[in-house]
C-alpha cells in the first residue's frame, strides 16, 4: 500500500465555548492548537473490472483450471467462492479540510478530475466517484468482497472512474449440470435482475439446457437465477435473479457510433476472478466470425446451415472465452456473428461481461478469443477478442425479455466467400443459389451476383453476410449492395424469418 503521510490537513479550529459572552479570554486561556490528525489508510473502492494482462490458465489455485481452448475435454473443479482482491476497510473518521501548506484537497481534485474526464455524457460525477473513494463507515453483518482497490487517490485514472461505474452493473455467473460446472460473466439491465449474458455460458456450452445458476454481484451478494430464454444463432441469453431489487443496470451507447481506436474497459471474471478490468482500444468493426453452435441439446437446428450458410469454410481459430469444463467445438453446427475486435485483454470467463466505452456505457457483449495454438491447446488473451455489438444486444434481449425468444432475418440464398470462386475480380459474398420466393429472389438478386454491402456495412466474405442477415430483424427492410456484370446496384429486400 502507498504511504499518504502529510496528505490529510487537521480539523480546523473551534471556538471555546466555555467562555462566556462578551468576556475576554486572558491569553495564558487561549486554546492550544489542535494537533495534526495520524494519516488514513487507504480505503479500498469497489468497482467492477477484468484482471490486466494475460492470466495463464494455471495461474489460480488451489483448483486446478481446465484447458478453455475449443475441443479440449476437461472436468474443472470449480472454486467454492469468488477470488476477490484486498478485503475492504473503513474509514474510522472523517477528512478534515486542509491546512495551509498541504496537498489533501489536491487528492480529492486529482479524483473529481478523473471522474470529470467520464462525467459528462455518462452521469458519473466528482461526488459520485468521492462517495465511492471515501464511503461512510456502514454497519453490516460481513464484509462485502472490494471491487477496485484505490491505494494512491492522488493517482486516480479515468479508467478507475470507468470502473467504479460499470463495476456494479457485472456479475459474475457459475453454471453447474451433474459433474459439469463452469464461469462466466453477465451484465445487469433491469434494477429487479434481468441479466444478459451468452447462451454458452448457461448451456455449459450446448451441454444442458436446464442448469443451475448461481450469480454474484459485485458486492458480494449471491441470487439463484432462471433462465428466461437463449438466442444460440447469436449467443446471447436472458437470466432473471430471483428476489433481487436495487440493482444497478447498465447503460448503453450505440455500437453504430463507434470508431477504431476508441477506448474500451473490458469487465467481467476471468478465470472465476471476479470484478477484473483490462483496458484497450476498438481494434477493428464489422468484423465477423464463425463459432461452434452452443444450443442445448433440445435446441433444434439452428438452420444456419443451407440457406444463407457458407460452403467448405472452416470456422477459423475463434473460441469462446469461457471458464467451462467440457467443451467441444463441434463438427455439425455454427454460427456467424459480427463482433467488435478489441486488444482488451479478454479470457476464459469473460464471456458474457462488458465490453464499455470511454464513458463507461457499454458497446459490446464479449463473447470470444482468438488463439494462437491448436484446438487442444489452452486459449488464453494472445489481444484479439471479440464482443456482440451492443445495438444487435439491445435487441435481442428486449425480443427475449418481451417474448422469451428473438427473431433473426433470412436471407433465401446460398452464398460462397467470392474470392473463391473461379475468374471473380472482387471480395464480398457470392450469390449461387437464390430461394424461390425469398427476400434476394424478390429483392431482384440472382445467382452470380456478388454482393458486397449490407445495410451500409462493407461484406468481404459469406460469413460476413450471412452475421449481418443473423443481426438484423426477421421481417426488417434491409439494402443490399451487389455487383452484376462489373456494375454496382442497390436493391431493399424484406427479410424472411430464419426458423
Amino acid at each position: 500500500m502507498s504511504d499518504n503521510r502529510g496528505e490529510h490537513p487537521t480539523q480546523p479550529e473551534q471556538p471555546d465555548q466555555s467562555a462566556q459572552p462578551g468576556t475576554p479570554v486572558p491569553p495564558a486561556q487561549q486554546t492550544p492548537p489542535v494537533p495534526p490528525l495520524p494519516p488514513i489508510p487507504p480505503v479500498p473502492v469497489p468497482v467492477h473490472g477484468t484482471v490486466h494482462g494475460t492470466v495463464q490458465a494455471s495461474s489460480p489455485a488451489p483448483a486446478p483450471q481446465p484447458p478453455y481452448a475449443v475441443g479440449a475435454t476437461a472436468q474443472h473443479t470449480q472454486p467454492t467462492q469468488p477470488l476477490y482482491g484486498t478485503q475492504s476497510a473503513q474509514a474510522t473518521q472523517p477528512v478534515a479540510p486542509a491546512r495551509e501548506g498541504h496537498r489533501g484537497g489536491g487528492i480529492i481534485a486529482g479524483a473529481i478530475v478523473a471522474a470529470l474526464v467520464v462525467g459528462g455524457a455518462a452521469g458519473l460525477g466528482g461526488t459520485y466517484l468521492g462517495n465511492q473513494l471515501w464511503p461512510a463507515p456502514v454497519a453490516t453483518g460481513q464484509a462485502a468482497p472490494p471491487t477496485v482497490t484505490v491505494n494512491n487517490p492522488d493517482k486516480v485514472t479515468a479508467t478507475t472512474a470507468i470502473a467504479a461505474k460499470v463495476v456494479p452493473s457485472v456479475v459474475t455467473i457459475a453454471a453447474s449440470s451433474g459433474s459439469a460446472s463452469g464461469t462466466g460473466s453477465g451484465v445487469i439491465l433491469t434494477a429487479d435482475g434481468y441479466v444478459v449474458t451468452n447462451t454458452h455460458v448457461v448451456t455449459l456450452d450446448g451441454a444442458t439446457g436446464t442448469p443451475g445458476l448461481r450469480v454474484t454481484t459485485s458486492d458480494g451478494h449471491v441470487y439463484d437465477a432462471t433462465i428466461v430464454g437463449t438466442d444460440p444463432v447469436y449467443d446471447l441469453a436472458v437470466i432473471k435473479l430471483e428476489n433481487a431489487s436495487g440493482l444497478t443496470p447498465i447503460e448503453f451507447a450505440s455500437s453504430s457510433d463507434l470508431n477504431v481506436g476508441d477506448q474500451t474497459v473490458a469487465v467481467g471474471a476471468p478465470l472465476g476472478l471476479s470484478n477484473s478490468v483490462t483496458t484497450g482500444i476498438v481494434s477493428a468493426l464489422n468484423r465477423s466470425i464463425e463459432i461452434a453452435s452452443s444450443a442445448a441439446p433440445e435446441g433444434g437446428d439452428q438452420g444456419d446451415q443451407g440457406e444463407d450458410g457458407d460452403e467448405g469454410e472452416g470456422g477459423g481459430p475463434f473460441f469462446f472465452d469461457f471458464g467451462q469444463g467440457q467443451q467441444s467445438q463441434g463438427g455439425g453446427e455454427s454460427i456467424k456473428i459480427a463482433v467488435i475486435q478489441t486488444d482488451a485483454a479478454i479470457n476464459p470467463g469473460n464471456s458474457g461481461g462488458a465490453l464499455v466505452d470511454a464513458e463507461g456505457r457499454l458497446i459490446g457483449i464479449n463473447v470470444a478469443i482468438a488463439t494462437a495454438g491448436g484446438t487442444t491447446g489452452k486459449a488464453g488473451s494472445i489481444g484479439v477478442g471479440f464482443a456482440i455489438p451492443s445495438d444487435i444486444v439491445q435487441r435481442v434481449a428486449d425480443e427475449i425479455i418481451e417474448t422469451g425468444a428473438a427473431t433473426h432475418g433470412l436471407l433465401g440464398a446460398m452464398v460462397q466467400s467470392a474470392a473463391y470462386v473461379e475468374g471473380s475480380t472482387i471480395t464480398g459474398a457470392y450469390i449461387a443459389e437464390v430461394t424461390s420466393g425469398g427476400a434476394a429472389a424478390d429483392g431482384g438478386l440472382r445467382p452470380g451476383d456478388t454482393v458486397t454491402a449490407f445495410n451500409g456495412v462493407p461484406i468481404t466474405d459469406s460469413v460476413d453476410l450471412t452475421a449481418q442477415v443473423r443481426a438484423a430483424a426477421a421481417g426488417s427492410v434491409a439494402t443490399v449492395t451487389y455487383v452484376r456484370d462489373g456494375d454496382t446496384y442497390t436493391t431493399d429486400v424484406t427479410l424472411g424469418t430464419l426458423p
